[in-house]
Order: C-alpha cells, then sequence, then structure tokens
C-alpha cells in the first residue's frame, strides 16, 4: 500500500521578522545560490547587458552572485519584507554592488517600476511563498518583453513529511533552528513540477522549459514569446 502524498500547506507570504531574516542573512546558502547562477549561464548564456528584475530577492545573496558572474549587467531586486531588504543593503556593500543593484520595496503584482520592461528576469524560492502562484507568472509576462530570458528556481515539495524533515536535516543541520523550521515549511508550500507545468499552460507559458534539478530543487527557464 503507497502513502498518499502531501497536500501543499501554505505559509506566509513574507519574512518580515528580523530574526527570520537575520538567521537567512547568516546561513550559508554558497552551494545552491552558485548553481543558480550556473544553471543559467548553461541554460541561457551570458547577457550581453541591460537591467534584470530579480523577484522576491530576499536578502540579496544570489542577486549579488549574479550580478557577480555577470558584470555587463544591472539588476532591480525587489521584496515586501522590509527586514530582508534590510540585511539586503548589507549584503550589496559587502560586494561592493551598490553602483549596479538598486532595491525596491513592493509586493506582486507589481503596479509601478522604475522601468516599464526588463531585460531579463530571476527569481528563486519566491513561488513557494505565493497563495497565488499565477501572480508570478503574470508578472514575469508584464514585466518583460518578448524574447527575454526568464529563469526561476524554487523548491519541489517532497512526497512526505518525513522526506522534507530528512531534506531539512541533510542540508541544514547545522543551521539555526528558526532557519531549519522556516525550511521545513517552505518545502510543504512548495509546488511540484507537474503543478508549476499546469501553472504555465493556464498562463500560455507552456513553452517554457521545466526542469528537476536537485532532490529539493527544480528551474523553470526560456525566452518569453
Amino acid at each position: 500500500m503507497t502513502s498518499q502524498l502531501i497536500s501543499r500547506i501554505a505559509e506566509p507570504e513574507l519574512m518580515e521578522d528580523m530574526d527570520q531574516a537575520r538567521a537567512y542573512a547568516q546561513a550559508d546558502f554558497t552551494q545552491p545560490h552558485n548553481m543558480f547562477v550556473e544553471y543559467y549561464k548553461q541554460r541561457l548564456g551570458m547577457p550581453d547587458g541591460g537591467t534584470f528584475l530579480d523577484l522576491g530577492c530576499g536578502t540579496a545573496d544570489i542577486t549579488c552572485r549574479f550580478a557577480a558572474a555577470f558584470p555587463k549587467i544591472h539588476l532591480h531586486g525587489v521584496d515586501g519584507s522590509s527586514a530582508m531588504l534590510y540585511f539586503a543593503k548589507k549584503t550589496i556593500s559587502s560586494w561592493n554592488l551598490a553602483d549596479r543593484i538598486h532595491l525596491i520595496k513592493a509586493r506582486l503584482p507589481l503596479k509601478d517600476l522604475p522601468i516599464q520592461t526588463y531585460d531579463g528576469i530571476i527569481s528563486n524560492s519566491l513561488l513557494h511563498h505565493l497563495h497565488d502562484p499565477l501572480i508570478l507568472w503574470r508578472t514575469i509576462k508584464r514585466w518583460a518583453p518578448r524574447n527575454a530570458p526568464v529563469f526561476i528556481m524554487d523548491l519541489s515539495r517532497p512526497d512526505t513529511k518525513a522526506k522534507a524533515r530528512k531534506i531539512v536535516e541533510t542540508y541544514s543541520g547545522n543551521e539555526a533552528d528558526i532557519l531549519k523550521r522556516d525550511f521545513f515549511n517552505s518545502l510543504l508550500a512548495a509546488f511540484r513540477p507537474d503543478e508549476i507545468e499546469k501553472q504555465l499552460v493556464q498562463e500560455g507559458l507552456d513553452y517554457l522549459h521545466i526542469e528537476t534539478v536537485s532532490d529539493r530543487h527544480f528551474i523553470v527557464w526560456g525566452h518569453l514569446e
């Protein structure tokens, strides 16, 4: 007898607690965040320049790694949490990238941004926070023109809570308890690739590629048509 797959359990859309944000700022995300940049490079190549939009930039660790890897671009990092943006400013300063990264406090759906369209859109671990996931895909269609590169990475929901706990201990066993708690809740709030596929079909983005790239991550990538 096979066990039933666990259903999604939504979590709060914003991480506004300073202790939460501090835990994320201090955690070691080097491996997955470097892989984010490497996956982008392998699938979409080197950007020639322009301004990219980073949706749900959090503490800006990926924003900075992306900017460092692709020195011809600028980035606008958007997040709805003041606590996350507080630490994002510190991250950007430590990377000496204040001249190329601009932070914006806003929540999806975005109504006003400094420019009308962006040359590319990236996002890491935002989708699982959204109570309505279609908002992400609609935001991408609104703020990126045809042929713009899109690259999304997020968590994939495990089959069982036991598997979620094992993933937490494997990859965050030495991190703060608050981070491990949030990681577990995020895994339960995440979508599976088959659910992502349905979202893309509904929004007319089913030409984008979906790939499972680890035991806890998937990516969605391609150019807008």
